[in-house]
């Protein structure tokens, strides 16, 4: 067989596979709720504030205790100390510090457990309820909570958790620190 043959037949395979893969399903609309995009946590160089940072749904979790006892409970059934520990970290990220990879804000931790994370945390968006999320989160939140560290009694921490008081997740946003080289809102000219 010539190699003209071969690549004729590997053209048309190759048409032929494109050609079985189109879809002819329309796509989805695109939503319209600002509730539903995706919440930033400022963490890529260059933003100076997420542009969906609050979600309304957030706003009954806030100063909820119920909300954090019941995010508590649900922790537990769910094994989330399977890898979290009880906050203090395992395999997976410690929560009761102020280290957030993801963000640390309440609807942050929210789109966390639904969407997952690289690397070993699944995504319990569909397995979970969206209200029993948005408690889990709310616990989740309490851990690093200075409330709930002075509650710590004994060995097991986060077992008295605080509600989680709205104005711990109120800023002005991300800006840089003072004195760093890159203001992250200007652009360097690079060569001609």
């Amino acid at each position: 067989m010539s190699s003209r043959c071969r690549i004729e037949l590997f053209c048309a395979g190759f048409v032929m596979l494109a050609a079985c893969g189109a879809r002819t399903t329309q796509a989805p609309p695109a939503s319209t709720n600002p509730a539903q995009g995706v919440i930033g946590s400022a963490l890529a160089p260059g933003l100076d504030h997420p542009l969906i940072t609050i979600d309304p749904r957030a706003a009954a979790y806030y100063d909820n205790a119920d909300a954090v006892m019941t995010g508590k409970r649900l922790y537990a059934q769910y094994n989330c100390s399977g890898c979290h520990s009880n906050g203090g970290g395992g395999m997976a990220p410690a929560l009761m510090d102020d280290s957030w990879i993801y963000g640390g804000r309440l609807e942050q931790i929210h789109q966390t457990l639904v969407e997952g994370r690289p690397n070993g945390m699944p995504a319990w968006g569909g397995k979970i309820s969206d209200p029993q999320l948005w408690q889990i989160s709310a616990y989740v939140r309490s851990m690093s909570l200075p409330a709930t560290l002075d509650a710590q009694q004994g060995l097991t921490p986060s077992q008295l958790p605080a509600p989680v008081p709205r104005q711990v997740d109120e800023d002005a946003g991300w800006t840089p620190v003072p004195g760093t080289s890159n203001d992250y809102t200007s652009l360097t000219p690079g060569p001609a």
